[in-house]
């Protein structure tokens, strides 16, 4: 027998049976953390179980618990590439969804077939901020459990597209400081310099070793948290001031066109300013979101 504690056995099995488990997950993938079918839910149990088990239990062979792990690993990773393949398998294993509300009624034999209740399908809804069951045009239960609602046309926010408005694309929002240190490569990516983040700083009254987080939008605009909450911070000002610029160019556009007797340069102005009208219409819903 070994001469170490029992403790030690312990410690090691269970640090071993951790590491054996963290790879297998990473290995199933994310999935199996963030939407869990039956299939992939009895499988997660059991692995857990296994690992506990190989941990605690001194009297069994470390390497059959690891043996039975590896089996109960190997299945599910089989079953998700044939799954991959087939259709058919994908739906025996994984399962399909179940329609609970189609065309605004509630489909109370399918309730029955999945054991809902009327008060667990308004619980649902209303993790969904529905409290109306009148609002549903489409309900439906994933293989994962979580309920997909879709309202009725009338009842759905709206967008930009259904006001038509164009609106640009908004790329990531770049976090340039975190605990008062600079990030270098998020900066780089907005194309930015230290010196400018300096400079932005300056103009807001803050230093950099009071910033928790600092981050960059789309627009360029750096909005920042303090460690001081005290701290009042002004609002970024950057889209409202080129606003007020192009309105001010368009104003004095008009101002020259009046001042000047000549009929060429008074054309040229109106259809100068015309155009830079035209270009305040558009950019307007951008610079005051």
């Amino acid at each position: 027998m070994s001469v170490l504690p029992e403790w030690t056995h312990i410690g090691v099995r269970s640090v071993a049976a951790v590491a054996i488990l963290f790879t297998m997950t990473r290995i199933l993938g994310k999935k199996q953390i963030s939407q869990l079918t039956f299939f992939e839910y009895i499988t997660g149990i059991a692995l857990g179980e296994l690992a506990g088990f190989i941990s605690t239990d001194l009297e069994a062979h470390f390497m059959h618990g690891v043996t039975a792990m590896l089996v109960w690993f190997l299945i599910p990773y089989t079953f998700e590439f044939l799954a991959l393949k087939s259709k058919k398998l994908r739906e025996w294993f994984e399962g399909t969804g179940t329609v609970f509300i189609k065309e605004g009624k509630v489909l109370e034999d399918n309730l029955k077939k999945e054991r809902y209740t009327a008060d667990e399908l308004l619980e649902q809804l209303r993790t969904k901020n529905v409290f109306n069951l009148a609002d549903v045009e489409f309900a439906i239960l994933e293989s994962s459990g979580d309920l997909s609602v879709l309202l009725k046309k009338e009842n759905q926010p709206l967008t930009p597209k259904h006001l038509g408005v164009k609106t640009a694309p908004e790329q990531e929002s770049q976090a340039v400081i975190i605990d008062g240190n600079i990030m270098d490569e998020p900066l780089a990516t907005r194309g930015l310099s230290r010196e400018w983040l300096q400079t932005e700083l300056e103009k807001i009254g803050v230093t950099l070793e009071n910033v928790f987080i600092g981050q960059v939008d789309t627009y360029g605009q750096l909005t920042v948290d303090l460690y001081d909450d005290m701290l009042q911070v002004p609002e970024p000002s950057q889209k409202r001031l080129l606003l007020a610029t192009l309105k001010k160019c368009e104003a004095d556009l008009a101002l020259y066109g009046l001042a000047t007797d000549s009929e060429q340069p008074k054309r040229l102005y109106e259809r100068c300013m015309l155009q830079l009208e035209n270009v305040i219409e558009q950019v307007t819903p951008l610079l005051k979101r």
